[in-house]
């Protein structure tokens, strides 16, 4: 991929938000933490009250439209927060405005709308950045570099658990949830930052098999599902996710087997290292208690430090973390994991050759 853009570094990086959703809380917080680097231009939400909550939350302008914001900012950065299957289109149009792209999870919800977004940023030469926040989190921090250094040693199995609640009154909140155009169910929405561990933590997935059902909500996704997944290491392992626990959410975990150490990190969302056990000491054992934390939600607190990353690639001083092509990893398990449920199958990888 290569760049056209010239990097911004004697100016405050500007950056507009569409979609005044749930999620925008965390962005908006995280660019008050960045406020000598970054400043937020422009707001837009088709929804009159959330946009004038996001107005009187930020004093940024605001905008009825995608089309209205980017004629009038200046934005370098649009950040969209948007219903996941709008998340295509928009990123074209954006990068052919000429402004880099920030896209929450999931990318998109369809295999092709995601390469889509990838050229049209190469061909507009500007970033895509997919937000994968939890990688930020100091737990998932400590097990990635464990597997950096080898200290599994082979890892034999994995289970990632993903057991939360969420009532009909929330896929009810706007008609765009819950459907397979612009939502997508439990794995694609919800646990899709879970679906994200898969790849950056164990390697590549050879293959998957999954069941899907919709067992409670009134939808057209699934609300609980379960997948097994081979590993190209030979590894195997399963995901566990469902939306129906009672009454409230009760574990987003993983747990991590391996030749020459056993981790386990739960809580809530990945929040707390419950059991850390290797063969050999190491240094980073002496981080293990400091960097589990209390949360009440699932998002965590990565996206501070998710910024700090995209702003010194706008400025030039590092490289993205997770780019568009890194965002294609997960979309792919996902849309794996999808034809594997539909088709009742093994569905290898990749997708295509």
């Amino acid at each position: 991929m290569f760049i056209t853009k010239p990097f911004i570094r004697d100016r405050k990086i500007r950056f507009a938000l569409a979609g005044c959703g749930r999620i925008s809380a965390n962005h908006f917080d995280a660019l008050e933490k960045h406020v000598e680097r970054a400043e937020l231009v422009g707001v837009c939400d088709i929804d009159p009250a959330a946009l004038e909550a996001a107005v009187a939350r930020t004093g940024a302008p605001g905008f009825r439209t995608l089309d209205a914001m980017l004629a009038a900012s200046d934005a370098d950065v649009v950040i969209l927060a948007t219903p996941s299957g709008l998340h295509a289109d928009q990123a074209v149009q954006v990068a052919e405005a000429g402004r880099h792209v920030m896209t929450e999870k999931p990318m998109a919800t369809r295999w092709q709308d995601g390469k889509r977004m990838v050229h049209a940023c190469d061909l507009a030469g500007v970033h895509l950045f997919v937000v994968k926040q939890n990688r930020r989190n100091a737990t998932l921090q400590l097990v990635k570099r464990a597997v950096e250094k080898r200290r599994f040693g082979r890892i034999y199995m994995v289970n990632i658990n993903v057991f939360w609640s969420r009532p009909q009154a929330y896929y009810d909140s706007a008609p765009w949830r819950g459907t397979w155009e612009f939502d997508g169910g439990a794995f694609m929405n919800q646990a899709s930052h879970y679906v994200d561990l898969l790849d950056w933590l164990i390697g590549p997935v050879e293959s998957v098999q999954a069941y899907t059902e919709t067992l409670a909500r009134n939808i057209q996704v699934e609300d609980t599902g379960v997948v097994s997944i081979r590993w190209r290491t030979g590894a195997l392992g399963s995901m566990n996710v469902t939306m129906l626990t009672y009454l409230k959410n009760l574990e987003g975990s993983i747990t991590i087997i391996g030749e020459k150490g056993t981790v386990r990190v739960g809580g809530v969302a990945v929040n707390r290292i419950e059991h850390w056990e290797f063969s050999e000491p190491d240094p980073d054992d002496a981080a293990v208690e400091q960097a589990s934390y209390q949360t009440t939600s699932v998002y965590g607190f990565g996206h501070p430090l998710y910024y700090d990353n995209v702003i010194q690639s706008l400025r030039g001083e590092t490289a993205p973390d997770t780019d568009g092509r890194e965002g294609l990893h997960s979309l792919e398990i996902l849309i794996a994991t999808y034809l594997s449920a539909r088709d009742g199958r093994r569905v290898a990888l990749p997708l295509e050759y």
